[in-house]
């Protein structure tokens, strides 16, 4: 189907529904400064399984960008609010980055809304390097715009090894950066900066699979683990070649570790 709007906890999210309407449901969540059609690959290969739900994060894509500060806890509360709106009494859900603690803070605040989860290239806390550096972005995004921003992600986002390559998902996904709305930017950032989701992962009981790309700078390996020896009985994947946006950089190795995990629900 088409994307369409939806009201739900005090502003309008665009989703889109794809797969046979009597599947499982599963839902998927983008990163900062991303749309809904990052899952177009995925999409393609799940529908044939599941009713997918796609969603724009607050601020971004086709969804309102009220201003913010936003938290963790109202991404959260869109998406319930969303599932609500259609009907879902639960669905898988699958995440990267943002999408990713989006994912994490669903199960914890409404287990019995969330099925398994996967847990893409994200992390759970928020030092003081990793918000500063954010600051510093916001600096950049307010007297530039978002234009000046997309060079600087897609080398942080992606392995030295992709951009040789040339690949058209570079233009795709910089699309996608650029033209993200300042406020909805800034706002998903501020969700970031006050990240605290490390201490509580231990109340996770999802069946829980972390995927990590390999050459992921954004969200090192090294703090997925940590967030995989968290949550007990846990599955880890890394994906090799791979930088934060795993799913575009590789989705074949991407779909082999997710799929067989959702499908085994």
């Amino acid at each position: 189907m088409a994307a369409s709007k939806i009201a739900t906890n005090g502003t309008n999210l665009n989703y889109r529904v794809d797969g046979p309407g009597d599947a499982p449901w599963l839902t998927f969540s983008n990163s900062l400064a991303t749309t809904l059609s990052l899952w177009d690959a995925q999409v393609v290969e799940l529908a044939k399984s599941f009713r997918v739900l796609r969603y724009d994060t607050r601020g971004h894509g086709g969804s309102d960008s009220p201003e913010g500060p936003y938290s963790l806890a109202m991404l959260r509360d869109d998406v319930l609010g969303l599932l609500d709106a259609l009907g879902i009494e639960k669905s898988h859900f699958v995440g990267i980055s943002l999408g990713g603690m989006t994912a994490l803070e669903l199960e914890l605040a409404a287990p019995e809304r969330i099925g398994r989860i996967a847990v893409c290239d994200s992390r759970a806390d928020a030092p003081p390097a990793f918000a500063k550096s954010f600051d510093e972005r916001i600096a950049i995004v307010r007297e530039k715009g978002m234009d000046a921003i997309v060079e600087q992600t897609l080398v942080r986002w992606f392995s030295a090894g992709f951009h040789a390559q040339e690949p058209p998902e570079l233009a795709k996904v910089g699309g996608m950066i650029g033209s993200t709305s300042l406020a909805g930017y800034i706002g998903c950032v501020r969700a970031l900066q006050t990240l605290d989701l490390l201490p509580r992962l231990g109340g996770v009981t999802a069946p829980t699979l972390f995927v990590s790309g390999a050459d992921d700078v954004a969200t090192p390996p090294d703090s997925m683990r940590a967030m995989h020896e968290a949550v007990v009985g846990s599955q880890f994947v890394l994906i090799d070649p791979a930088g934060h946006l795993s799913n575009i950089e590789n989705p074949g190795d991407f779909m082999a570790a997710v799929g067989p995990f959702l499908l085994a629900a």
